[in-house]
């Protein structure tokens, strides 16, 4: 709902926004910008860290012309998703933000795994969201609150914004109760997603020792590993039979399987799991386990 009130708040019925083809704006949130606020959304492609290049940003912003929308949003992923976790620096975030704002586009951030990227690039959250008009995060995304996301922005977009909350049924009394747990979340794990990430790395070098596993074991920046399995294996079989061991994976569609690390995973349940996709992988490719 973050992202949605972002977008709601920052375009008008007909306008067009600029998200990456992987974004999760655009693949996990029902479209819902298009559905419920008439708002387009203009795919360009992600690179395979999560950036969008600069120049093909600024070719798919909309001229003044009467037959065009008008181009108004760009929106940006820190850490991506999709490809794996992966960070934008404070200042590829900036020029980025210079090109939308040179074209008079506001920048919204989907940052919610944004603390990840500030433990990985020893920075902080605040300097990589600087530049952007509107940032959200998730609190319960690595930072283990129960529940709960915040938009940030200025006093005039937050005024806005909790207007489009309200008409999305977002207003909640009890609110408090919530913001307690992540207040509790930010003073307490921030430091602990650094063992996350190593814990990362750890499963993606055991998978890449599995026969067959394609997984590059430097591929994974913070929390999230993805890996394929052999063309011919069944993708949904694998997961289906690891999780009747205690191992919980999913995927975004085809081969690609997604694992992410957390606050309750320490290293021997790293190497326990891998035991048990080792297992699995070999029964499913007919060797002896």
């Amino acid at each position: 709902m973050s992202n949605l009130i972002a977008l709601l708040t920052h375009t008008r019925a007909g306008d067009e926004v600029i998200v990456g083809s992987e974004s999760h704006i655009l693949w996990y949130e029902v479209g819902g910008a298009s559905a419920l606020g008439g708002a387009t959304l203009r795919a360009v492609p992600n690179e395979a860290d999560g950036r969008l290049d600069l120049d093909v940003i600024e070719a798919t912003i909309r001229p003044e012309d009467i037959h065009y929308p008008p181009t108004t949003l760009l929106c940006l992923e820190n850490t991506h998703n999709r490809c794996g976790g992966t960070v934008l620096t404070a200042e590829y975030t900036e020029s980025a933000c210079d090109v939308a704002h040179r074209h008079g586009l506001a920048v919204h951030l989907d940052g919610a795994r944004i603390f990840n990227a500030a433990v990985f690039l020893g920075t902080t959250a605040t300097q990589l969201a600087s530049p952007v008009d509107s940032v959200c995060f998730c609190l319960s995304k690595n930072l283990s609150a129960p529940v709960g996301s915040v938009l940030c922005g200025s006093s005039e977009f937050i005024a806005r914004a909790r207007k489009k909350r309200k008409m999305l049924g977002g207003g909640m009394r009890q609110a408090g109760v919530i913001a307690a747990a992540g207040l509790v979340a930010l003073d307490t794990t921030l430091k602990r997603l650094a063992r996350d990430h190593e814990n990362a790395r750890r499963l993606a070098a055991g998978l890449a020792r599995i026969p067959g596993v394609s997984c590059s074991p430097e591929t994974p920046p913070t929390n999230i590993v993805m890996f394929s399995l052999p063309a011919r294996t069944p993708t949904a079989t694998f997961i289906d039979r690891l999780y009747e061991r205690g191992v919980k994976l999913n995927y975004p569609e085809g081969p690609r399987i997604r694992a992410v690390t957390h606050r309750m995973i320490e290293a021997e349940d790293v190497d326990w799991a891998l035991q048990r996709m080792e297992d699995v992988a070999r029964e499913l490719s007919g060797r002896p386990v």
